[in-house]
């Protein structure tokens, strides 16, 4: 039995532990890691309606979370192989297809590894496939049972929003109508349609419940209005129907903003609006101010933090990815400039001042740095006889 060679780029992965937020690299020898990449790729292979399994082509980012379970979050490529999705061969064992007739793709996805009993679960998995000639296909992967965040909260969480804030001014005696202002955390568990656990911020608008009964888009947040916080438990059936709903809320305090160190950074999500904005004046500034050719657009955002000083400050850490647009044939860095898979990738820092005063003004620091050669580990990926049952292996490319 001969061994299958794959050359396969480890990139840096960075590992952010819970406990006291250290930072280490993913090696290329890390056998936990490939697999929980071993066992996204073959849930995928095992739904996949195709002819051919897909093989692993190389992982470009990923990190892991160490609390109760450890929790890795991966993205990886593949590419088509020649064995059939009914032959039964796993993925490790199979070759690519000629180049020109394989499909390839690209897998977003998180692994839970249980300290209980070691194995690998998918949690959420959604793969963008392209054919070797045919539009790119999205394909999702839901655990059934399993609780899991939604970072960036997606369009089927609308309805139960709208529902919440519609409960909340039917159900309280106040005078005016609330609009929800942020989401703050929310989960999402597949269970006969899905069970959510939402928590946001709710504001005061304009609108008294005499003139308005419902919110229109007349409704404005009012400056000094009142703010309140809200944890709902919702159960959505597969018609997309909200057959079950519970809502705490409660009105916050001066003392609720100023919990713990006045003037220290506090995290705050990654996906709310105020860091939207933060990273769109930031990647403006870097692509202003950088000689390279094509525009840069940001794929990961791993980090924000908020501190009150003399204004308001926001510090972010993202990933930023070299997009097909240069900037001779367009003027600005638009939402249709696509991520250059073979360009170059940046690690970068942001820190956004809102000064505010008779100086209102806004001031933007951007300092970012390629990964570099002594981030990057080339490795060859070695496979093992079809007969053999223990993991595949990395090598230096050297070697």
């Amino acid at each position: 039995m001969k061994l299958i060679a794959i050359l396969f780029l480890c990139s840096t992965l960075l590992t952010s532990l819970a406990q006291g937020d250290q930072q280490q690299e993913f090696v290329c020898n890390d056998e936990d890691l490939l697999k929980a990449v071993d066992a996204a790729l073959t849930k995928y292979n095992d739904g996949s309606k195709s002819d051919n399994q897909f093989v692993l082509y190389r992982i470009t980012e990923g990190n892991k979370t160490v609390d109760h379970d450890v929790l890795y979050s991966v993205k990886y490529e593949v590419k088509e192989g020649n064995c059939s999705v009914q032959s039964g061969i796993p993925w490790k064992e199979c070759d690519y297809k000629e180049s020109e007739q394989a499909a390839t793709g690209e897998c977003t996805a998180t692994i839970r590894k249980r300290h209980r009993d070691r194995d690998f679960s998918v949690t959420t998995q959604t793969c963008h496939v392209t054919p070797a000639k045919g539009p790119v296909v999205t394909s999702e992967y839901e655990c059934h049972g399993c609780v899991y965040p939604i970072t960036t909260v997606p369009h089927d969480l609308d309805p139960v929003l709208r529902h919440a804030i519609q409960h909340f001014n039917n159900h309280t005696d106040h005078s005016h109508l609330f609009a929800v202002k942020e989401v703050k955390k929310a989960q999402r568990q597949m269970e006969s349609g899905w069970n959510y656990e939402v928590t946001y911020l709710i504001e005061q608008t304009n609108c008294s419940k005499e003139n308005f009964k419902v919110l229109t888009r007349d409704c404005k947040a009012l400056l000094k209005g009142n703010t309140g916080k809200c944890t709902d438990l919702a159960h959505v059936d597969p018609q997309l129907r909200i057959t079950s709903f519970s809502q705490k809320c409660r009105f916050l305090s001066a003392e609720d903003f100023f919990i713990g160190c006045p003037g220290c950074p506090s995290e705050i999500p990654v996906d709310s609006q105020d860091v939207k904005r933060v990273l769109s004046h930031s990647i403006t500034k870097f692509n202003a101010e950088n000689n390279a050719a094509f525009y840069f657009k940001i794929d990961i955002v791993h980090r924000a933090t908020s501190q009150v000083i003399a204004g308001f400050k926001y510090s972010v850490e993202f990933t930023a990815r070299e997009t097909t647009c240069s900037k001779e044939s367009n003027k600005e860095l638009t939402e249709s400039c696509e991520t250059n898979k073979l360009g170059k990738t940046l690690r970068c820092t942001a820190d956004v001042y809102y000064l505010v005063g008779e100086k209102k003004r806004i001031e933007t620091t951007v300092k970012c740095q390629s990964p570099g050669k002594k981030q990057l580990r080339p490795c060859v990926y070695k496979g093992q006889p079809r007969d053999a049952g223990a993991m595949p292996t990395f090598e230096g490319e050297a070697s």
